[in-house]
């Protein structure tokens, strides 16, 4: 009998755990749901380039209306930045959860919904909201406010739905908005080296100053570009190492501290895994990006794990981040000498040495589809929502196992 009574307790405390960790692992994570369906790949691409994505995964009850890969021609034609992409595709969020069976029963037949273009307080007067009407033989119809209501896109389908969390709908088109898909204003000229001096990397700004890099970070502005700088103390004691480097090399780590797409500092604490940077040509110059469930965010090499101290700006479509160290990319596989890692057979060389100075831009960034690529053995989380809790909740449910174990051999 008590053989018996323990074991129930024990099925009992594991069913308890497992519940617990499911049910604080339900976030839902709107580049994965979208991967399941190729048609939408080019939405969802530039939902995760413009990092709207990240945002849409913060919230709750949320619908976010798509188009598939044609309908998304239109507006790539017209050559947008990445803030002109993402203030259209924002256009597209609506702050409440339709599915299809509350879109054919809305009350009184319409309904008005905020998006999430209105929620980032750009949109003036009646741009950023959306109406909703239930359409004649079935159709619902979708239009932006400020046209007066009139239908522009029709609903298509529901493609993926977990009420009452988040909705993802086809549409017919995307929604036509003076305020959203009007070019994106050029941000005014930013001085980025004065930016960093002011702020503790004077001796970054300086060294960037006398490099061809400094053209390939001010391009890359309007954009979107990240800075890691080193502070003042980490890159003096750099220097001599920086110095034995030829100029290529040079250029090629200084280009290694910036990345080619705006991130916040909560983006980047939500988007663990491995990068591209402003050097990075096919799979090389890239860095490992990674928090750990912590509010500390690290940037790791095979040679170095620098971490991110201050925040000089923040402001899109430019941050700029001081680091306590200098980043050296994996490339260089001596950190005394910062000799270039030699390439297999008996003739070593640099991989660096004959890289032109004006190289294409790089492939966009984004989180690496390969935990095995993370440096020192360490495994980028590749699915931001909930990253730590899933850590925090297997190690709740071994504890548990161990205790209910040592619990059913006492019996």
């Amino acid at each position: 009998m008590q053989l018996r009574r323990g074991a129930s307790a024990a099925s009992a405390v594991l069913f308890l755990a497992v519940f617990l960790i499911s049910s604080t692992t339900d976030a839902f994570n709107i580049t994965l749901l979208l991967n399941k369906h190729t048609e939408f790949s080019t939405i969802n691409h530039y939902l995760s380039a413009t990092q709207l994505a990240d945002e849409i995964n913060r919230r709750r009850t949320i619908t976010v209306c798509v188009v598939d890969n044609p309908g998304m021609s239109d507006l790539l034609s017209k050559h947008l930045t990445l803030v002109g992409i993402k203030n259209v595709l924002s256009y597209h969020v609506l702050l409440d959860y339709f599915d299809a069976k509350k879109l054919h029963q809305l009350t009184k037949g319409s309904a008005l919904a905020a998006t999430m273009y209105q929620a980032t307080g750009s949109a003036t007067g009646s741009t950023g909201f959306v109406n909703i009407t239930d359409l004649d033989r079935g159709r619902v119809g979708f239009a932006p406010k400020e046209n007066g209501g009139n239908g522009s896109a029709i609903f298509v389908k529901s493609v993926e739905a977990q009420p009452y969390d988040i909705s993802i709908i086809q549409i017919s088109n995307l929604l036509p908005s003076a305020g959203a898909d009007a070019p994106a204003a050029a941000p005014s000229l930013v001085n980025i080296t004065k930016l960093m001096s002011a702020h503790g990397c004077k001796v970054f700004a300086d060294t960037l100053s006398a490099s061809p890099a400094e053209a390939t970070f001010e391009n890359n502005i309007v954009g979107g570009l990240t800075i890691f700088c080193p502070g003042d103390g980490a890159m003096k004691a750099f220097l001599p190492k920086y110095n034995n480097l030829t100029a290529a090399d040079q250029q090629s780590l200084l280009e290694y501290h910036g990345l080619p797409i705006y991130y916040s500092l909560d983006g980047l604490r939500s988007n663990n895994g491995l990068t591209s940077t402003l050097a990075t040509v096919g799979e090389t110059f890239r860095f490992t990006v990674q928090n750990n469930g912590t509010d500390v965010v690290t940037i790791k090499t095979p040679l170095v794990t620098a971490t991110i101290v201050n925040t000089v700006v923040d402001n899109q479509p430019l941050a700029i981040f001081q680091l306590n160290k200098v980043l050296i990319p994996p490339e260089f596989s001596k950190p005394d000498g910062l000799a270039p890692a030699p390439a297999p057979g008996p003739a070593a060389v640099s991989p660096k040495s004959s890289k032109s100075k004006h190289k294409s831009p790089p492939a966009p960034p984004g989180p690496s589809e390969s935990p095995a690529d993370a440096p020192d053995g360490d495994v980028a989380d590749q699915n931001s929502n909930g990253a730590g809790v899933v850590g925090i909740g297997g190690g709740v449910l071994v504890a548990l196992i161990l205790t209910v174990s040592s619990t059913f051999l006492r019996l």
